[in-house]
């Protein structure tokens, strides 16, 4: 299905964006994952047979650099989807003020500008397709997590003005919110949230984070990679400015 598309996924040495990026390779798309890790980065591009871009995506700079790179080597961009992701969990007053500004340069302004970068060679060609991995909390709050939930919510924004921007353009933006997913990133959380509430990490995920859902599970990666190749689908043509859940029915109460 993707034989001939340029697919650009952030995050992507490690977890959700790994679990997409495999999904990619399977369908021969030609893939470039982007990561800050770049050992682990080399090591999985050169395991799935793709190409690979190390990149710190809170700076500017490197957004731009990462889709030029693409560009040249891979002929255009045809998919992009935004994963790169980091949690800081601490109460209001005591949040660190360079974590702030480090989560939402990462997670709100680099989709921003990849977004832009990305656009002009998919309006070129009339065809595009953005997904934007958000959270369930770019729906709902939860406490100690003011920069992760201001991201969030503010992508869900820009995913809908995109949308609105590229229909006419053949240009299709979706945000994907799961919960918890079994991930580095929420074993850290789970960590940070003991820390920060004084229990242990088993209470954590069965007292705090699964409490609101119904199905008390967390997510396996590939679940969120099933429906991210949806949205990049011919059948989701019509599909824009969507807020797809993989929630457990967490939103649903």
């Amino acid at each position: 299905m993707f034989s001939e598309k340029v697919v650009f996924v952030t995050g992507a040495a490690s977890g959700i964006g790994l679990a997409i990026a495999e999904m990619f390779a399977s369908e021969n798309a030609k893939l470039m994952m982007v990561d800050i890790n770049e050992e682990k980065l080399q090591a999985e591009a050169e395991r799935l047979g793709a190409s690979f871009f190390k990149a710190d995506l809170s700076k500017r700079e490197e957004n731009k650099a990462a889709v030029d790179y693409t560009v040249e080597t891979l002929g255009g961009l045809d998919i992009l989807i935004n994963v790169a992701g980091v949690q800081t969990v601490a109460p209001i007053e005591d949040y660190p003020e360079d974590r702030w500004d480090f989560i939402i340069n990462l997670m709100l302004t680099s989709p921003f500008l990849l977004t832009k970068y990305a656009w002009p060679h998919m309006k070129a060609k009339g065809w595009g397709r953005v997904v934007n991995l958000n959270s369930v909390h770019g729906l709902v709050a939860s406490e100690f997590k003011s920069a992760y939930v201001s991201a969030k919510h503010g992508l869900t924004g820009l995913t809908k003005v995109a949308a609105l921007e590229g229909g006419p353009q053949g240009i299709t933006v979706n945000g994907v919110h799961p919960s918890y997913v079994r991930t580095p990133l929420v074993d850290n959380q789970i960590a940070d949230q003991a820390k920060t509430h004084g229990i242990s990490e088993d209470e954590v995920v069965s007292k705090i984070m699964l409490q609101k859902a119904a199905i008390k599970n967390l997510l396996d990666p590939s679940e969120v990679a099933g429906v991210v190749r949806f949205l990049c689908s011919d059948e989701a043509k019509s599909v824009t400015g969507a807020q797809y859940t993989i929630d457990g029915g967490w939103v649903a109460g």
